[in-house]
């Protein structure tokens, strides 16, 4: 048989599966777009949509969020499941998550102390003569790192577009009003910018743009899942809540909150439109919970995954079987990755402060493993100090080196402030009296942290003081301080239990002292001080023309430690406050000592207070007397009606917590009995009883951004009665 031509050959091979079927193929799947809006606390709703979707099998091609949206979408793609998110919301205490400083155990008592003579939310900055206000009512300290353990930024800072599931975020430029999407970039940073709800929580700058909410502009992103993965189908969730009724519109927090709720409802109406036959609108019914809710997000996930189940035949349409979707499970998955070790800790950014102000706070051990939860603890405890808006870190490889790196932001409205103080006062014995406070506080004024605060006062107490604080080394360890102060007061004094003498005291005070720091304790201090007494008798008998006074100078030594949870209303720990004072000219000693605690039990609070004041050689002058009298220092007696050397004091208490403060304010309201017993063993003014004396005190009240506000009344030996009432600072 002749040769066929090599062409005529390939054809008869081919002519048979020309004639045959082809190989039918499984339809391909629709693009997926998955959509979750913003609405605060609501939005914890979208977990249980996470979870029915799970269920269902349902694959997804990419993801958009806004505001609490972004926060659960950015952990879903950062490999969180929706029962890993439940148990971490579980975990939080929201209400302090909106409080950007850490426990008060954790400040330094300067701070403490500078906390309780003015108001905290006070501050304002002054640039020359322009005031400039904090740009929120929370930095996000806590926010952003909370943040930081969700995604697991402790193993490196997760990038956008390094996330094997498409991700977008979306926020407002508040400088232009321009919508602003991050597709690649610091994931923890765009779910901070997205939540950043203007008024409440500071703005975030980044990529040189001042953010905030991304509801402003587009709280559900529809049109960017669309454009983002070309999604066919899009699986919108919305949790946004419907403006106020403009009859709850009634006070300056209502009118904000309605402003953003009007502009959200505005874009997601228009959103909606968009929507076509094939998506699906997802919206649990999340009835009362409202946008600051967050202690309810178990039950918004609930209804988040029932409005799901209600949609699942719809959903079910969208399912893989259980090999593709697990094929798809595996596509976007994120490994685990261990904590590294550290090689190196680098403080970056700073342009006043020296970076051993924020080192001296880090424990972290080089060539260890990156302790996350001591982290966060030492960034709130440097944050604590009052000089930045934020502390954050990142983890940067180099080399094969892994560097730790602290990113304190100094406060751009500082370094110099303005801080105010108010205090009313009223009592059954006495009147009332108020005070007005005012300070300008210069930080920075070298190279170690050198600080000026200088304060005055009016009212019934008038006053100039000032005080220069010098750290000594680059950790703020050491110190010099002076001090100067004039103060003006009205005093009173009692002759069986009868006031018998009103005085306008003036005192003017020097004083000079070195002091040590004791890290997460206190302040231990030796200095020298000079008093002049300079009194004025309104009415009644003058009791100093038989007890001049004259000035008086010494060395004193004091203590004072701190581990209270709370300034003025404590739940938990202890403080100490001791002093020694001797007068070599006056040839007295004083001793003093302050010993005050608080424990929870259930919802109580049990703490006592036991203090002494006494010569420990000669016998104390009149003006460096110990008193008692007033609330919590022997309710039933007036403000410093027992007088003399020798004075102790005791008392125990419970209280009743009976409410909280709203989300973002630290403290909470409680009704409280107090039994009290003192003594003033070297009585200056004679009173009807002697020895101890009791006293029972019922009160309501706790601490409030005012500072403590009680109501209470007091009964004490004798039957003698006062009541009281007062609010604001010390």
């Amino acid at each position: 048989m002749p040769f066929l031509p090599a062409r005529l050959l390939l054809l008869l091979a081919i002519l048979p599966l020309a004639g045959a079927p082809a190989r039918a193929e499984e339809p391909a799947r629709p693009r997926i777009g998955l959509v979750l809006g913003g609405g605060g606390a609501r939005g914890a709703a979208h977990i249980g949509v996470l979870e029915v979707l799970e269920r269902l099998r349902v694959p997804v091609d990419c993801v958009a969020g806004t505001s609490m949206g972004a926060l659960v979408a950015g952990a879903w793609a950062a490999g969180l499941s929706p029962a890993q998110m439940r148990s971490e919301l579980a975990a939080v205490d929201w209400n302090d998550m909106f409080q950007d400083n850490p426990d008060y155990t954790d400040l330094d008592v300067r701070n403490k102390r500078l906390l309780q003579r003015f108001l905290p939310g006070s501050e304002t900055g002054l640039k020359g003569l322009e005031a400039v206000g904090p740009p929120g009512v929370v930095s996000g300290q806590k926010i952003k790192l909370f943040f930081n353990h969700l995604v697991r930024a402790d193993t490196g800072e997760p990038l956008i577009e390094r996330l094997p599931l498409p991700l977008s975020i979306v926020a407002t430029d508040i400088g232009t009003g321009e919508r602003v999407v991050y597709r690649d970039g610091s994931l923890t940073l765009a779910m901070r910018a997205s939540m950043s709800v203007p008024g409440l929580m500071a703005p975030l700058d980044y990529r040189s743009r001042k953010l905030v909410d991304g509801g402003l502009v587009d709280n559900l992103p529809v049109r960017e899942v669309r454009e983002r993965c070309g999604a066919q189908v899009v699986i919108a969730v919305n949790v946004g809540s419907a403006p106020l009724a403009p009859e709850q519109v009634n006070g300056l927090l209502s009118i904000t909150a309605q402003v953003i709720a009007l502009l959200t409802e505005q874009n997601v109406s228009a959103t909606l439109a968009t929507l076509g036959a094939g998506d699906i609108l997802i919206k649990p019914d999340l009835g009362a919970i409202g946008a600051a809710d967050f202690e309810r997000h178990a039950e918004a996930a609930e209804r988040g995954r029932a409005a799901a189940e209600a949609q699942a035949a719809a959903l079910a349409r969208l399912a893989l079987a259980p090999e593709p979707y697990a094929a798809w499970r595996r596509q976007v998955a994120v490994g685990e990755r261990a904590p590294p070790r550290i090689d190196e800790i680098r403080i970056a950014g700073l342009q006043r402060a020296d970076p051993a102000v924020v080192s001296r706070h880090l424990e972290q051990r080089l060539g260890a493993p990156l302790d996350t939860q001591a982290l966060t603890r030492d960034l709130l405890r440097a944050y604590g100090d009052g000089h930045f808006e934020r502390v954050d870190y990142s983890i940067l490889d180099e080399h094969d080196r892994r560097v730790l790196r602290v990113l304190p932001v100094e406060k751009p409205w500082g370094p110099d402030y303005l801080r105010l103080g108010l205090r009313l006062e009223s009592t059954l014995s006495q009147g009332s009296t108020y005070r007005l406070r005012a300070g300008y506080q210069k930080t920075w004024l070298n190279a170690l942290g050198g600080e000026l605060l200088v304060s005055g006062e009016i009212g019934s107490s008038t006053g100039l003081a000032a005080d220069f604080h010098q750290p000594l080394d680059a950790a703020q360890r050491t110190f010099v301080e002076a001090q100067a102060e004039y103060r003006r007061e009205r005093l009173d004094y009692f002759f069986l239990d009868q006031r018998v003498a009103e005085y306008r005291s003036g005192r003017s005070r020097l004083e000079v002292a070195a002091g040590l720091t004791l890290p997460q304790l206190g302040q231990l201090r030796l200095g020298w001080r000079e008093t002049r007494i300079n009194n004025r008798l309104d009415t009644g008998v003058d009791i100093f023309a038989l007890m001049p006074e004259r000035s008086i100078g010494g060395w004193l030594l004091s203590l004072d430690a701190d581990r209270l949870d709370r300034l003025y209303a404590p739940r938990r720990g202890w403080a100490l406050q001791a002093s020694w004072f001797e007068s070599p000219r006056r040839d007295y000693s004083r001793a003093s000592f302050e010993v005050r605690g608080a424990m929870p039990w259930q919802n109580y609070v049990v703490g006592s207070r036991v203090a002494w004041v006494g010569a420990a050689r000669g016998e104390l002058p009149l003006s460096d007397a110990g008193r008692l009298g007033g609330f919590l220092n022997l309710t039933g007696f007036a403000n410093g009606q027992l007088i003399g050397d020798d004075v102790a004091y005791a008392h125990v208490r419970a209280e009743r917590i009976i409410g909280r403060l709203p989300l973002g304010l630290r403290g909470d309201m409680r009704l409280g009995v107090a039994l009290e017993t003192g003594r003033v063993g070297l009585p200056y003014a004679r009173q009807r009883r002697d020895g101890w004396l009791q006293s029972l005190a019922v009160y309501i009240g706790g601490e409030t951004p005012l500072g403590p506000v009680f109501l209470g009344l007091g009964q004490g030996s004798g039957k003698s009665t006062n009541a009281y009432l007062f609010i604001g600072t010390p």
